[in-house]
């Protein structure tokens, strides 16, 4: 019987939930999630900004690219980025929404300020208010994982307290003919946790452990969620930070743009990620013995993908 990714309510008791995701994420490092309480009028207004601004010209969405942040916030362009490791180039474009920091802030220098598109009406306000749901359910997701492992249940609050999330509006264009690349190669995301919407479009694989590709699509509204490197290094890998890819469409699908939105869900800048005690035994030595802080390992990561230099 072929293995799948388990669908989980996050209405279920905090303990039960906590298994159920815990499990999933230390078998699969993926798990879909329903009842997460995101408006959906919310989510259908900002599918509606995201495409209103992936439709403006190639000359206004350049306006909003910012040379020397690495695609930290606004616009990156199409075939941009590349997976670590790959030949070719994703076929995708993106907007990065970030959190902002007063200033003064002692984390603001790693973190620079959101920009907004002037053509789009409410993008701005749209958008700050999804980030903030984004980031209450991800705070639930990750007491839950803290509980899994045996850990406080808000073990994480203070490691995610300002810390450098991003949430990503995604334009894969439609594919035409023999494409070189595809629309997300093969990868593992950098940070803490990943929570995905917009995955219901077919497309999204996760690489099993028998190298077999499965596919992962969410029922309708719910959301898809992964492990991060950060999250696989600070647990000494016993949750795993799963390869998975975007393959391009089916040839009924190929005339179809695909949006998403993910969020990465980050610890702060200045958290060392030090592997956990709990997670270190006779059987499982230590990987990471010499602690990293979070920005300093995504600047290494972002080297990788091409966003730095």
């Amino acid at each position: 019987m072929t293995a799948a990714v388990p669908v989980i309510s996050l209405s279920l008791p905090v303990d039960r939930f906590a298994q159920d995701f815990g499990a999933s994420f230390e078998r699969f490092g993926f798990a879909m999630i329903t009842d997460h309480g995101i408006d959906p009028a919310l989510i259908d207004a900002a599918w509606t900004k995201a495409r209103a601004f992936f439709a403006l010209s190639e000359e206004a969405k350049r306006a909003y690219h910012l040379a020397g942040l690495g695609g930290a916030r606004g616009y990156t362009p199409f075939g941009v980025e590349i997976a670590k490791g790959a030949k070719e180039v994703d076929l995708k474009e993106f907007w990065h929404v970030g959190r902002d920091l007063p200033e003064g802030h002692p984390l603001a220098a790693q973190q620079p300020n959101n920009v907004w598109p002037d053509e789009v009406p409410s993008f701005r306000t749209t958008f700050e208010t999804l980030f903030a749901e984004f980031d209450r359910v991800g705070g639930r997701l990750l007491s839950g994982i803290a509980r899994y492992l045996d850990l406080a249940p808000d073990f994480f609050d203070a490691t995610v307290q300002d810390g450098n999330s991003v949430m990503r509006l995604l334009h894969y264009p439609p594919v035409e003919g023999p494409a070189k690349g595809i629309r997300a190669e093969a990868h593992e995301d950098i940070n803490t946790i990943t929570l995905l919407l917009g995955a219901e479009e077919a497309g999204l694989e996760i690489l099993d452990k028998d190298g077999s590709w499965l596919p992962v699509a969410p029922p309708p509204g719910a959301m898809a969620v992964n492990v991060g490197d950060m999250l696989q290094r600070l647990t000494n890998n016993r949750l795993p930070s799963t390869t998975h890819r975007v393959r391009n469409p089916d040839a009924g699908r190929a005339g179809v743009a695909r949006y998403s939105m993910p969020f990465f869900l980050h610890f702060r800048s200045d958290y060392p990620i030090r592997t956990l005690e709990n997670c270190i035994d006779a059987a499982h030595p230590n990987l990471y013995p010499t602690p990293i802080t979070a920005d300093a390992y995504l600047q290494e990561r972002l080297r990788e993908i091409g966003l730095r230099k």
